[in-house]
């Protein structure tokens, strides 16, 4: 029982749960950039793929817990967090972050030369999200392009390379999913700000929410997800996808709007509703969509 208990609260602490955002993405890519080169890369990859995803985040959300725990401590939204209510020591949590960033880079060595090249790049990304907010409004985007690392490096997994063929199976796939997953993470990011508008003013953190105050940013991430939509559209359409991918599109669309319906209400439950469920369904309907229809419809 203590095991479980420990378990579930480093679990608790990286936010494991949040995997759902970025890998369904990360194997959306994957079986794209499969289908490109005409068969399953292995179950070897696969796993590999997904070890890359949990240690990279981990690793990532470990560095923005240690780095944030004083502003963390200050907000009352956050003080009962794992490094600011002492449940968690600041050793073990760099300890955690170091670890799993080993584990990514030795996991990249084994998938191909490039992904291991990019690995320390990659890292660096992600980590340094977590300091934007202390000196530029735009911290969602680079939030959103730490994100979209995940479809980038799984096709890259694939391949070996960018992949530079004809449009059908080339770079814009990678580059539209990218780019899609980078608008769809500052639109939600930014409704996720929102509940710490008033001490992010106050202590000086800066957000779009911040700097064009809230029904302004709000309007910015709907724009964010309506681009994002069409993003996925016409990678929809490069990669000759079908019924079922677009029947997925209408069904995200739809969750989309009710998305900003609910944050623009704010009730009670509506980040939990807007920020986690919501987007867990999004995510998680695009990878479907993309696996039926080429499971089923296979060229």
């Amino acid at each position: 029982m203590r095991v479980i208990t420990e378990i579930s609260k480093w679990g608790e602490f990286v936010k494991i749960s949040h995997t759902v955002f970025a890998l369904p993405f990360a194997l959306a890519s994957m079986i794209l950039a499969s289908r490109a080169n005409h068969g399953w890369p292995g179950w070897q990859l696969f796993f590999l793929i997904l070890i890359c995803m949990v240690t990279a985040r981990t690793s990532a959300m470990a560095f923005n817990r240690i780095v944030d725990r004083d502003f963390d401590a200050a907000n009352p939204r956050t003080r009962n967090r794992h490094l600011p209510a002492g449940r968690i020591s600041l050793r073990s949590a760099t300890l955690l972050c170091s670890l799993s960033a080993v584990a990514f880079i030795t996991a990249t060595w084994f998938i191909n030369s490039l992904c291991f090249a990019l690995s320390p790049i990659a890292l660096a990304t992600v980590y340094f999200y977590s300091l934007t907010k202390r000196f530029t409004s735009y911290t969602h985007l680079f939030l959103g392009i730490a994100l979209a690392l995940a479809p980038l490096g799984a096709w890259l997994a694939v391949k070996g390379n960018w992949g530079f063929q004809p449009l059908s199976s080339g770079i814009l796939i990678p580059l539209l999913m990218g780019l899609g997953v980078t608008l769809w993470l500052v639109g939600f990011d930014i409704i996720y700000a929102t509940q710490d508008y008033d001490f992010d003013r106050e202590t000086g953190l800066r957000s779009m929410v911040v700097r064009f105050g809230i029904p302004t940013a709000l309007n910015i991430a709907w724009i964010s997800h309506c681009i994002m939509w069409l993003c996925f559209l016409v990678l929809g359409l490069i990669a000759e996808m079908g019924f079922i991918y677009f029947s997925g599109m209408a069904i995200i669309l739809v969750c989309m709007n009710y998305e900003h319906i609910v944050a623009r209400n704010r009730n009670l439950d509506w980040v939990n509703l807007a920020f986690f469920k919501l987007n867990a369904v999004i995510s998680i309907v695009y990878l479907a969509s993309i696996l039926l229809e080429i499971s089923i419809f296979v060229n």
